[in-house]
Order: structure tokens, then sequence, then C-alpha cells
């Protein structure tokens, strides 16, 4: 009771703190000037944070160098942006007999980017594709 009348003396709100605690805790402030800065607070930090995006890049397992290296570059592009990135490696007709082929296309990704980029989902099949995660580090 003591601490109401306090705080109704100096104009302000009497906050508990920590109720759990014995004997529990309790603040004189303004309430609304401090729900107002905890407002601002949390939307200072949504504003500031990163939102990770998953980008997926598509691949066939008979890519050529070239078009190779324009999907590598995208990739680091990505892994320094702070993005994850999916890979979808995509067979059509008879490629899929020759399945040993994406995998060292895949293997040759993963050693490719082991400096930037770890594996986040080993590369699993979903009918006739490979999907594999890699996240940067």
């Amino acid at each position: 009771m003591l601490a109401i009348k306090m705080a109704q003396e100096a104009g302000m709100d009497l906050v508990e703190i920590s109720p759990n605690t014995s004997p529990p805790v309790c603040k004189i402030m303004d309430y609304g000037k401090y729900k107002y800065s905890a407002q601002k607070k949390a939307a200072e930090a949504r504003k500031r944070q990163k939102t990770v995006e998953i980008k997926e890049i598509k691949l066939r397992p008979m890519i050529d160098d070239h078009d190779y290296d324009v999907k590598m570059r995208a990739m680091l592009r990505f892994f320094e942006e702070g993005d994850k990135v999916k890979i979808t490696l995509r067979y059509r007709g008879r490629e899929m007999a020759h399945q040993e082929i994406g995998t060292k296309l895949l293997d040759k990704i993963k050693t490719d980017v082991a400096e930037l980029a770890k594996v986040e989902q080993d590369a699993r099949f979903e009918g006739r594709q490979v999907v594999m995660v890699l996240a940067p580090r």
C-alpha cells in the first residue's frame, strides 16, 4: 500500500516487474511512456532484421562448363547476400538411366562452395528431380 501511495504522489504508475519472485518486484514509472519505448524498440528490431530467402537454381545433368560457371556466380552472390540456395537438378527422358552424372555434378557443387556454404539438406530425390539446400556459413 505504501508503494501505491508513493506512486500516486509522484504522478506515476506502480508496475510489477517480476511477479513470480518472493517478494514480487515493482517499479514506479510512467507506464504509458514505458509501453511506447518498448513498442519503438520492437519496431526498430523488426526493421533491422534480415529475412533469409531461399533462392532456387535449376540445373540439368549435362550442363556445359560456361553455363555451370554462370550458375555458380549467381549462387555465390546469393550466399554473399545471406540467402539460402535450393539446387534443383532435373532429369529428362533417358537421363534417369545415368543418375551418377547428376550425383557427380552435385558433389562438384558441394566442393566448389565448401568454404562459403554448408549443406543444410542433402540431395534427395523428388520424382524426376533431385533437391539439395545450401546455407551460407
